[in-house]
C-alpha cells in the first residue's frame, strides 16, 4: 500500500466515494493523504503509526516540538484517547462536531504515537464537522493526525492546488472537497485544574468560550508550545507583508477589506466570516502575482477578527524569509 501512495503523489482527485474509500486504504497501509476540512486542508496519517506520524513531520519540515491535533469521529471515540472533565464535555457538546481542538490530559494507554503529543502529557484533539473528513475516519476506523497540508510556517492551504504547490513532489494522494469554508485553523482551548487558555484563536471565539464556560481565560505565563499555532513566525508568504495599510505602495499586491479597495478585497461587504474564510487563498494569490510585496488593509479584532490578526500578526513576522 505504501507503494501505491508513492507513485500517485500529488493526485489531485475529486473527493467521491470512491476516492475517500481508496484514501481510507493509503491510511490503513501506513500513507499520507491531503483531506479538505471545515477550518484548511490537513495532512492526514493515522495518529498510532509511528512511522506514518515521522513522515508528516519529515514532509512539512515541521519541528518536532511542535504537537499535532488528532481528528476522532465522536466525542466518545475522543475520550479513548484523553481524559474529559464536565466542563470539556460542555465545550465537545456546544462546538463539535466543528472548529474548537481541546487540549487534555493523554490517557496513559492512548493508541496514538508519541511523537503526536511530541512528548506533552497532553493530547490536541478534535471532532471535525467537513462531510468527506468524517466519512475517510469512518472508513478508515482510525483517529487521524492532521496538521495543516502545506510546509511548516507557509500560508496555510484551503485549496487542493494549495497543497500541490507547497509540498511539490512530496503531495500525497490530495481529495479535492471545494474550498475550505472557515479558512482559519481551529481554536484551540486547554483546560487546567483552576481554569482555561486560549491557545490559539480561531473561529470559535473567546467570547464563545467564555459564555459557555462562564469563566475568562487564564493568562499565557509561559512560552511553551503545547498546541499548533503558537510559534511566532507562522502561515508565512515568501514575500514581505505590510499590516494596516491604508493603501499601497507601487511595489505592493494590496488585499482590501470592507470599502478598502485594491488588488484583492477579503469582504467588499465587510464580513469578517468571509474575510476568514478568504485570508489565506488571498495571501496565496498575493504571493504568487508579480508584486514584490503585499499590503493588507486594517481588519477589525471583533469576534473572529482576532483570528484573523492573530494570523496576520504572526505571517508578517516571518514573511519573506
Amino acid at each position: 500500500m505504501q507503494g501505491t501512495n508513492t507513485k500517485r503523489q500529488g493526485r489531485i482527485v475529486e473527493a467521491n466515494q470512491s476516492a475517500v474509500a481508496e484514501a481510507a486504504g493509503i491510511l490503513r497501509g501506513g500513507g499520507l493523504v491531503a483531506v479538505p476540512t471545515e477550518t484548511v486542508y490537513g495532512l492526514a496519517a493515522d495518529a498510532s503509526n509511528a512511522d506514518a506520524v515521522a513522515n508528516i513531520y519529515r514532509i512539512k519540515g515541521r519541528p518536532d516540538f511542535n504537537p499535532l491535533i488528532v481528528h476522532v469521529p465522536s466525542i466518545e471515540a475522543a475520550r479513548e484517547l484523553a481524559t474529559f472533565d464536565d466542563r470539556a464535555i460542555m465545550l465537545a457538546d456546544a462546538f463539535w462536531p466543528g472548529p474548537l481542538t481541546l487540549v487534555l490530559p493523554l490517557r496513559e494507554h492512548a493508541k496514538v504515537a508519541k511523537a503526536v503529543s511530541a512528548g506533552l502529557s497532553t493530547i490536541a484533539i478534535r471532532c471535525p464537522a467537513h462531510p468527506v473528513m468524517r466519512v475517510l475516519l469512518s472508513k478508515s476506523g482510525l483517529f487521524l493526525a492532521a496538521p495543516s497540508a502545506n510546509k511548516s510556517g507557509h500560508i496555510s492551504p484551503t485549496r487542493a492546488e494549495h497543497i500541490a504547490n507547497s509540498l511539490g513532489d512530496d503531495a500525497p494522494m490530495i481529495l479535492d472537497g471545494g474550498p475550505c469554508a472557515a479558512g482559519l485553523e481551529s481554536t484551540i482551548v486547554a483546560l487546567r485544574e483552576t481554569g482555561w487558555q486560549l491557545l490559539r484563536e480561531g473561529p470559535v471565539t473567546s467570547e464563545q468560550i467564555h459564555a459557555a464556560l462562564g469563566a475568562t481565560p487564564l493568562p499565557l505565563a509561559d512560552e511553551k508550545v503545547e498546541a499548533p499555532g503558537q510559534l511566532t513566525k507562522h502561515y508565512a508568504p515568501t514575500k514581505p507583508l505590510r499590516l494596516n495599510a491604508d493603501e499601497a505602495e507601487a511595489h505592493e499586491w494590496y488585499i482590501g477589506f470592507g470599502a478598502a479597495g485594491g488588488d484583492d478585497n477579503l469582504s467588499p461587504a465587510g464580513d469578517l466570516a468571509e474575510a476568514a474564510s478568504r485570508l489565506f487563498d488571498a495571501l496565496h494569490i498575493a504571493d504568487a502575482s508579480d508584486r514584490a510585496a503585499i499590503a493588507i488593509a486594517p481588519i477589525p479584532a471583533t469576534g473572529i477578527g482576532a483570528a484573523i490578526q492573530d494570523r496576520l500578526k504572526r505571517a508578517a513576522a516571518g514573511a519573506g524569509g
